[in-house]
């Protein structure tokens, strides 16, 4: 994918969003740092948005899957199937446009939420569930979770949980951790306590928090992902919202349907 292509999927796909090009980009869900969150909420980013339910919203809550392991990599190997992944956090307006586009191609993605997120932008779990999208906890700061004390670690757990049973009905899908690509032996056995049945992890990492510019990010995943495959990615970077229409093209050429994670594993 050459630099003008780039450019102007990027520059599409902002300008859908509602981004001034060139603009300030919130940072997503790295490995380092924290994210900065927009003083404003946007409900209605990116285009036009599922209609809005007369009644509350009511997900899905976590399934267990008796041939999967307790901590979770990749789905059967013999279907041709992947999941794009997205940790949860930074401006809501990419993160819309990256649904949106997904959209756009019939993907359906999981994500991540980090709980102060969905403090500031409640509007975005709504929008998630009515794209089709799988939704669940990915702590509720995002701190490196394997590293805390079981107490410190359960409310990292607990509060994003907490959250998402407020907004959505349910705990939501899947748990990852925070800051980490698998969970410590405690981790795991707290979020099963609080209700998740499974651990994911993922066996392609995009890189994309390393902002190496959308080419390369396009290039990491296609090389590696194959049947079954968790992919994570972020939502608040640039060069995943520029990465992503080459990455699904890819997909749908070689025949591998982007599905939630519920079903990659059903």
């Amino acid at each position: 994918m050459g630099r003008v292509t780039t450019t102007d999927r990027r520059t599409a796909l902002l300008a859908g969003a509602g981004l001034v090009a060139g603009g300030a980009l919130a940072a997503g869900c790295a490995t380092s740092g924290s994210a900065a969150a927009p003083a404003a909420t946007h409900a209605s980013a990116g285009g036009p948005a599922p209609a809005a339910r007369a009644t509350p919203l009511t997900a899905p809550a976590p399934r267990a899957f008796p041939q999967q392991p307790a901590q979770i990599t990749h789905g059967p190997r013999d279907h041709p199937r992947i999941a794009l992944t997205f940790h949860g956090q930074g401006d809501p307006e990419i993160a819309t446009a990256l649904l949106t586009e997904a959209e756009k191609h019939g993907a359906h993605v999981t994500v991540l939420a980090v709980g102060t997120w969905l403090d500031t932008h409640p509007e975005m779990a709504r929008r998630i569930l009515d794209g089709g999208h799988d939704l669940g906890n990915h702590t509720q700061r995002h701190i490196a979770v394997n590293t805390l004390s079981e107490a410190d670690a359960l409310a990292e757990i607990t509060g994003c949980a907490d959250r998402l049973k407020r907004l959505t009905g349910s705990i939501g899908t899947w748990f990852r951790p925070s800051r980490a690509p698998a969970a410590s032996p405690l981790v795991q056995r707290l979020a099963h306590r609080v209700g998740y049945p499974h651990v994911l992890s993922y066996d392609v990492d995009s890189l994309d928090f390393t902002s190496p510019g959308a080419p390369a990010v396009t290039r990491k995943v296609l090389a590696e992902v194959r049947n079954g495959s968790v992919v994570s990615m972020h939502f608040g970077y640039a060069d995943t919202v520029a990465a992503l229409p080459a990455v699904l093209e890819e997909l749908d050429r070689r025949g591998l349907r982007a599905v939630t994670t519920t079903e990659l594993l059903s």
